[in-house]
């Protein structure tokens, strides 16, 4: 290499706004070798990286693929192994006259070996090595030293140390979050798998069946069903079951939205396309592209939108609003609805084309009220979630779980664990009661007690006072049963059938 400061200020000049130019190590520590090609006469280079007990090539200069390809080593191997291990710098003057000297890569066999001085410097970050920066110097008949060039790749090696621990923890923190996003996509597939769903009722049971045969098709899937029923978390269930369950799930709650502003959630808008648009946004249906979207509501979806909801539907295409450009998506559609649709078709108020096209697999969810045999198990879970989340440990009574089989439970699964997480919250000691209870469900089954033992008292209470009637008036006519039935307004035989009903005895 050159002695000359000039030169050398400047190739670290270049070198230093190499590896601080782009976050691609390997194209950056490429450049690093040019500039040393182009500036101190080395004429082929590489950076190798140690990763546990190799070594092996990750850019090169002076080069091909193939021989970029066979530059592996293993710690210790060759001149590149021993400096990884050792951590100290190696000069071979004249590699023809070096037997530890592997050719490995096979880049030198055009050139006399005699003419090469190998030098090679270790990549050290602190006390760590990261790998080794090696170069070939071409020099003629007479003996040379090494050590200003010796001194420069140290200086070289020390910068490029630091770029490539940079790039290997911003990989490892990569790959760390590679990891915990695979981790928490299995955490949601495992948590929205069908047999996570609790309910051993038989209608329950029906609607298991019903997702494990519908999850791995293409075809849409209407989920029918009173709110708090459980409608999400079915149709995650569908998703996270299906071939696009990598995929993105969106979910989106077409009752949540001003009208108004449906269209752009939905589909998404160009920059400028109406007051305040600042940027382009994409909508719910291109975030979906690949995955599934889950409209909630869809009942209430305006009249106006549905046109364009049946195109997304029938030619998976549609443009943005203000946008002239058509958008193409591959997506599963899941919609869910409280509301009777057949009696909106009726009254104009959905469109029976777009009526058909969801309703190509509908699936009925009971509510609460008709599966009570699940509420015992509901409520185990639940009141399991929210001691663990408050660090609790309440119990409730027989007579709290008595009231929640009773009880008609009009916002079903959801209303159910929003008691349960009350409960838990509030409750003073570690056992709930029935005084614990929200007062709407406390008067509830006071109401509801109160009704059953009437229910069972009036009976017996119209029969008493029938028999006193009964003895009154035959005790004023003397027992004169024609004459008693007369005053009574009933028949003869039929005040006999009475009188022998109460076991009567004239006096």
């Amino acid at each position: 290499m050159k002695n000359d400061k000039t030169l050398e200020l400047t190739a670290l000049y270049e070198i230093s706004k190499l590896l601080g130019s782009s976050l691609n190590l390997k194209q950056n520590l490429r450049g690093v070798l040019r500039v040393l090609s182009e500036y101190l006469d080395m004429k082929r280079g590489t950076v190798s990286l140690r990763n546990n007990n190799e070594v092996s090539i990750l850019s090169a200069h002076g080069m091909s693929e193939e021989e970029i390809k066979r530059g592996r080593y293993k710690l210790g191997e060759g001149i590149i192994g021993r400096v990884a291990k050792l951590g100290s710098p190696i000069v071979i003057p004249n590699i023809g006259d070096e037997p530890l000297f592997l050719n490995k890569t096979g880049a030198r066999q055009m050139i006399r070996k005699e003419n090469i001085a190998f030098l090679c410097v270790p990549i050290k970050f602190k006390n760590e090595v990261l790998g080794v920066l090696s170069v070939d110097r071409l020099f003629g008949a007479k003996s040379v030293s090494f050590e200003e060039d010796l001194r420069l790749l140290k200086i070289i090696a020390s910068l490029v140390a630091q770029s490539v621990k940079l790039h290997l923890e911003v990989e490892k923190e990569r790959e760390a979050m590679q990891e915990e996003k695979e981790r928490l996509k299995q955490q949601l597939k495992s948590r929205y798998k069908v047999e996570n769903i609790i309910g051993q009722s038989e209608s329950m049971q029906e609607v298991f069946e019903a997702i494990h045969r519908v999850a791995p098709s293409k075809a849409n899937v209407l989920l029918r069903g009173e709110s708090g029923t459980g409608k999400e978390l079915v149709a995650k269930a569908i998703h996270f079951m299906s071939p696009r369950a990598k995929g993105p799930f969106i979910k989106f709650n077409c009752a949540s939205i001003p009208e108004g502003l449906l269209e752009s959630e939905l589909f998404g808008h160009e920059k400028g396309s109406f007051t305040g648009a600042a940027a382009l946004r994409k909508g719910r249906f291109e975030l979906a592209d690949s995955g599934t979207i889950f409209l909630d509501e869809i009942g209430d979806l305006p009249l106006t939108l549905q046109p364009k909801i049946l195109r997304v539907l029938q030619e998976k295409e549609f443009e943005r609003v203000g946008g002239e450009k058509t958008i193409k998506v591959d997506v599963r559609l899941v919609a869910a609805t409280s509301r009777d649709l057949e009696d909106l078709v009726r009254e104009g108020a959905f469109r029976e084309d777009l009526y058909y096209r969801l309703n190509v697999v509908p699936v009925y969810l009971p509510a609460l009220r008709q599966r009570r045999e699940d509420i015992p198990l509901l409520q185990e879970y639940f009141l399991t979630k929210y001691n663990r989340e408050n660090a609790r440990a309440v119990q409730i009574t027989p007579e709290v779980l008595n009231i929640f089989m009773n009880y008609d439970w009009p916002g079903n699964v959801r209303e159910l664990e929003n008691t349960i997480e009350r409960l838990v919250v509030m409750c003073g000691g570690k056992t709930a009661t029935r005084a614990d209870l929200p007062i709407n469900i406390r008067d509830h089954s006071f109401k509801a007690k109160f009704a059953a033992e009437m229910k069972d008292a009036l009976p017996s209470a119209i029969e008493n006072i029938e028999k006193t009637k009964l003895i009154e008036v035959l005790t004023r006519t003397g027992w004169n049963q024609a004459k008693a039935a007369r005053i009574l307004g009933i028949t003869p035989r039929q005040i006999g059938y009475k009188i022998k009903k109460y076991n009567l005895k004239q006096p």
